[in-house]
């Protein structure tokens, strides 16, 4: 073999073997495997499907399940494993409080009104839902809004004080401290996203000794709402207090007993 033919064969051998090298060292490297995914407990809850309203009735087609991390599942919610015809049971029960769609279902914000009204299903046991008259001076401007809380406070002329003096005297008494108000009117909740409702009548959730001084109340003088500050109804805020159920009679001695607060103006 020629010399010319040797040097070309080991030319072309060098330049095979340079491209070989170069070709492997720009090859892009595998893709490396993903990490594996940790895999979440889960258990099925029972959920709103739609914005349920105060007051609504709800129907089958307006709960549904859905898996829920099993570590943050309260068990005050549904679940599927403990109650399986839980949508058949519930629908037509109404809502205690609004409840958004994807919300988990509980029993305390449901309940089942058997034919009663709605006023009556959602009253707590033991206590009375009493309508009193208002005006837009009497109730906070008609800022009073249904599930605020208030004061009721009694005007009343204090024929004891212009017995004794001869001058005539007014007194403003704190029959009831802190109660709750269901509703303004024939509103239970704001409407069309109104801020304020101005009614005539405010029904309030009282015991049945408060029913008994609100009645007496109303017999003695004139009647006012107080609105209170979110903060001060806050029930975190009355732990080992003592609710205010106002006095049963007008002697200054159960008003001291019953811790009613009074004013007096003399004129």
């Amino acid at each position: 073999m020629k010399v010319a033919h040797i040097m070309v064969l080991a030319i072309a051998v060098t330049a095979g073997g340079g491209a070989a090298f170069l070709a492997g060292q720009s090859a892009v490297p595998p893709p490396a495997a993903p990490p594996p995914v940790a895999s979440i407990d889960t258990t099925e809850v029972l959920v709103a499907l739609t914005d349920i309203k105060l007051g609504q009735k709800i129907a089958a087609a307006d709960m549904g399940w859905i898996a829920w991390p099993t570590a943050s599942a309260s068990p005050l919610y549904v679940h599927k494993a403990d109650q399986a015809d839980a949508i058949q049971k519930l629908a037509g029960a109404m809502a205690r409080v609004p409840i958004a769609s994807g919300e988990p279902l509980r029993d305390s914000k449901l309940i089942m009104a058997n034919g009663s009204g709605y006023m009556a299903a959602i009253l707590p046991a033991g206590m009375r839902a009493v309508s009193t008259e208002i005006s837009a001076e009497s109730g906070a401007g008609g800022f009073i809004l249904p599930n605020d809380r208030v004061d009721v406070i009694l005007s009343r002329r204090d024929k004891e004080a212009e017995r004794l003096t001869g001058v005539e005297s007014m007194i403003a008494e704190t029959l009831l401290s802190d109660v709750r108000v269901l509703a303004i009117d024939q509103n239970v909740e704001e409407k069309n996203g109104a801020r304020t409702v101005v009614g005539k009548t405010a029904t309030l959730e009282l015991t049945s000794r408060q029913v008994e001084t609100l009645a007496m109340g109303r017999l003695s003088g004139t009647l006012s709402l107080a609105l209170r500050s979110l903060a001060d109804s806050d029930p975190s805020n009355h732990a080992g207090e003592t609710p205010v159920d106002g006095p049963t009679s007008s002697s200054r001695m159960n008003m001291v007993r019953f811790g009613v607060s009074s004013t007096t103006i003399t004129r």
